[in-house]
């Protein structure tokens, strides 16, 4: 739905064809159907850029750790959503933008955080390689100056519960993950998206703002596997898989060591009890309640059926 607020400055969409859960895609149609120019971000000419164009971006093929593409990038634009992959290169990005983007002045700075940060500190940190460069990119931001937006999601659903567990939902009618009896309120990127382009769309009263923003359930793998067989109509359990021998199947399947670090983190920190968190956040936002394992189940059905078997 368009809001009927159309400006003459593009807002920057960094990340807008990457795998951030989809985070910078979805940003970037909700801000066009608000009425805002968007400039999308993104490291190659290919389908996803394509893609880009059509919906009406304005499409820029750069490096966010590369001065000169971040000065093209930047260079017009007042308000920018900053994300990332995970990337051993995750706090030189955040400060080659950030200094890029006080340079010209913009006026937010929405920063894609993580949740973990709210319990780190210059004395507490995880074994996530990429939790510590999201605290110190934090700090950074806030010693520069810049007015920044910080938005901290739990656990993406399109992460561990697509991305990572599909195959095995697929093969085996298993939900194989190793978090123990640990609870979680994974949230969609999408929801995400959403409510980083509600504060895009209007960010003076966010400014200096944390967003901690969660799903609305907080279970364990077991009662979400209750939510897969009731969602796809068959029975779905939940394995709960040694930790080492998970991570040597991501290393297999071609993860760099800095993801599958970061990843066997987050599945430790759930197992403790970390990620047993709630807030109304996404709701007071938006005015939506965030999406539920249910509904995301089924929305992507497809990818959670069994192949057929192919044909000889």
């Amino acid at each position: 739905m368009t809001t009927g607020h159309h400006h003459d400055t593009p807002i920057l969409v960094t990340g807008a064809a990457g795998a951030v859960g989809g985070i910078g895609r979805n940003l970037t149609e909700f801000l066009l159907a608000r009425g805002h120019k968007v400039r999308a971000l993104v490291r190659r000419e290919d389908e996803r850029a394509a893609a880009l164009r059509r919906l009406g971006a304005e499409v820029i093929v750069g490096d966010l750790t590369d001065l000169a593409s971040m000065h093209r990038a930047i260079e017009g634009c007042r308000r920018i959503y900053f994300g990332m992959s995970v990337s051993a290169a995750y706090l030189e990005a955040t400060i080659n933008t950030a200094a890029v983007a006080r340079h010209h002045g913009v006026e937010a700075f929405v920063n894609m955080s993580q949740m973990t940060v709210s319990q780190m500190s210059i004395r507490e940190t995880t074994d996530s390689p990429q939790h510590k460069l999201h605290w110190l990119a934090e700090q950074a931001l806030c010693w520069s100056g810049l007015p920044v937006v910080t938005i901290r999601p739990t656990v993406f659903l399109e992460g561990f519960f697509l991305t990572l567990a599909a195959a095995g939902v697929r093969a085996s009618d298993v939900l194989a993950l190793p978090m123990g009896a640990g609870r979680t309120s994974p949230i969609s990127a999408v929801d995400v998206a959403r409510a980083v382009a509600v504060i895009l769309d209007d960010p003076a009263p966010h400014i200096g703002q944390i967003y901690d923003l969660t799903g609305p359930d907080s279970a364990d793998l077991y009662h979400y596997a209750h939510v897969f067989s009731d969602a796809l109509g068959r029975p779905i359990h939940y394995r709960d898989v040694p930790l080492q021998a998970w991570s040597e199947g991501l290393r297999t399947m071609g993860f760099p060591d800095h993801v599958v670090r970061h990843l066997s983190a987050m599945t430790e920190l759930t197992r403790q009890g970390r990620y047993d968190r709630m807030t109304d956040t996404m709701f007071k936002l938006t005015g939506q309640a965030p999406t539920t394992m249910r509904d995301f189940v089924k929305r992507h059905a497809a990818a959670f059926r069994p192949r057929e078997p192919a044909q000889s």
